[in-house]
């Protein structure tokens, strides 16, 4: 399985917000997100070939009771179902929601991609086709948000991707106490920003707002 990093920090976004986790990084993505914070998982894959038992062993030497398996999409990853049985912690999956395979889960922390997402102009446009087909499957949605404790955390540049949200949220069934709103942003400043109008926006619709604590207390830095 292809890593680009392990490390311990702490849980900066969703429902168990601040929770000391141990995160594993796995490279490689299926889609090409224009303001992906991860290219070196997605645009310029990065990151060596581990062993399940290597990782295992490196993750149970923090002693964590919380283990963060994000990507990249690590729900495409080889050998992605036999590292998440092997795992004995908590374990947190954090997927867009494209592939469905059998993992063992305790919160699919689900990011649907809307079409703010579509990289229509980086690297000459060459990958908004193909993401603009895969970035949505609503029948794998509805299957993983039956299969799995779940939350919907769904990415926000501007008030008008609340109404992909609301259709999205519609269409698979999903609870609405589940669904959790982040604004788009890799520094303090323009996450405090659009959090201001996007908090409205929660309070408004029903839904949940989340931050991005790493970033408010490390900046857009690899590995915290």
């Amino acid at each position: 399985m292809r890593i680009a990093e392990i490390f311990y920090s702490i849980q900066g976004e969703g429902a168990l917000i601040g929770t000391p986790s141990v995160f594993v990084r796995t490279s490689g993505c299926n889609l090409r997100c224009a303001w992906c914070d991860t290219p070196y998982t997605s645009w310029q894959p990065e990151g060596e070939e581990r062993s399940i038992d290597s990782i295992v062993e490196e993750v149970n030497r923090y002693g964590a009771s919380h283990v963060v398996v994000t990507g990249g999409e690590p729900m495409i990853a080889p050998q992605i179902e036999e590292l998440t049985q092997r795992l004995s912690q908590h374990v947190t999956i954090e997927t867009a929601g494209t592939v469905d395979v059998p993992v063992r889960c305790d919160l699919m922390s689900i990011s649907p991609k809307l079409a703010n997402s579509t990289p229509h102009e980086r690297d000459g446009g060459r990958w908004a086709d193909q993401h603009d087909r895969l970035r949505y499957q609503p029948e794998i949605l509805k299957r993983l948000i039956q299969l799995y404790p779940y939350q919907l955390k769904f990415v926000i540049v501007e008030p008008g991707d609340l109404a992909q949200v609301r259709a999205m949220v519609e269409e698979i069934g999903a609870a609405k106490g589940r669904v959790l709103l982040m604004a788009e942003g890799i520094d303090a400043a323009a996450l405090a920003e659009r959090g201001r109008w996007l908090a409205e926006i929660a309070k408004r619709e029903g839904y949940r707002f989340t931050p991005r604590l790493h970033i408010d207390l490390w900046g857009n830095r690899r590995g915290v």
